[in-house]
């Protein structure tokens, strides 16, 4: 019989090959799976009882991590259920083996408050758009200008976004996009998109592949001031890059709140929900697998409601 250590190697090369997890998901799960075997001590997967689970998931509150230390506070149940989640899944893939060892549907996750969504106003997100047309630098301006008009048409993650190429068909008004857990799904132009993509493509002189890349003055930029290879100049933008952009013209556009790329998804899809979208369809634009996360989008746009309100909550 293998080592539990040994069957987590198993499983996290079966989730990255068989099951196509993006690389970073099999690192976290990894990750979790590490301190639960090194919390519990547990060498046989027999031995992964519900006490020991019940002691683990107590260890796991009584956790401070990183800024938290210094507050007292403990371990976001979120975070806790991110554990609990990579051990649901490592348990099914033990049943699957004919491994002996607790049923995965002994694992109940922790209960969190609904989550809050970000967002900023329909006045808000006209100013970060119109934003980049202050910038000075035309190559920059464009790119920033296609950065932000691309987010808002296709509600792209932005690591999707980061992963785009240079020779989208602008011909037409969708193109493909391979999202979470491999998933292709479409996503769709506005003219604006198409318009400010064009406009940036035309001013390009690099031979990268990438559809965003720096421009020549973020190039030579480095925190040690050495200048990079030529293969790194010519990478595309990273997520990170692409969150500096955002912040940026948000600050320009003086909205005071904290804007990031996944906070203009969210302004795609309300804004598609509050006018008249279907959740089916919305769902499938963003390329959420489980309808119930496109479904905490619907009291932010309930449209119906605030009419009901507004005709019959008055003082008469």
């Amino acid at each position: 019989m293998a080592s539990l250590k040994e069957l987590k190697t198993q499983f996290l090369e079966y989730i990255e090959i068989e099951r196509g997890r993006a690389i970073r998901t099999v690192e976290n799960y990894d990750h979790y799976l590490t301190v639960f075997i090194n919390q519990t001590k547990i060498s046989d997967p027999k031995d992964i009882t519900d006490e020991k689970v019940r002691d683990f998931r107590i260890w796991l509150n009584r956790q401070t991590t990183g800024k938290n230390r210094a507050s007292g506070e403990t371990m976001k149940k979120k975070t806790q259920n991110f554990y609990l989640i990579a051990l649901r899944s490592f348990l099914k893939f033990l049943t699957r083996r004919n491994i002996t060892s607790l049923p995965s549907d002994h694992i109940e996750l922790a209960k969190v408050g609904e989550r809050q969504i970000d967002i900023i106003s329909t006045e808000e997100l006209k100013r970060l758009l119109d934003a980049p047309n202050k910038e000075k630098n035309p190559e920059r301006r464009a790119r920033d200008k296609a950065i932000l008009e691309m987010l808002f048409s296709t509600g792209l993650r932005v690591a999707e976004l980061c992963s785009l190429k240079n020779d989208l068909d602008l011909h037409l008004d969708e193109f493909s996009v391979r999202g979470k857990g491999g998933k292709v799904r479409v996503v769709f132009l506005s003219d604006e998109a198409k318009k400010a993509v064009r406009d940036y493509l035309a001013l390009r002189k690099d031979m990268s592949d990438a559809l965003f890349v720096k421009i020549e003055e973020e190039k030579f930029k480095s925190k040690n001031n050495k200048i990079p290879k030529d293969s790194e100049q010519e990478e595309g933008l990273t997520k990170r890059s692409i969150e500096r952009v955002v912040k940026r013209y948000a600050t320009i556009a003086g909205i005071s709140k904290k804007v990031t790329p996944h906070v203009i998804r969210h302004v795609f899809a309300t804004d598609l929900l509050s006018n008249g979208a279907d959740i089916r369809s919305v769902q499938a634009m963003l390329g959420h697998a489980n309808i119930g996360t496109t479904q905490m989008y619907t009291h932010v746009t309930d449209k119906h409601l605030r009419d009901i309100h507004k005709k019959f909550h008055n003082r008469s």
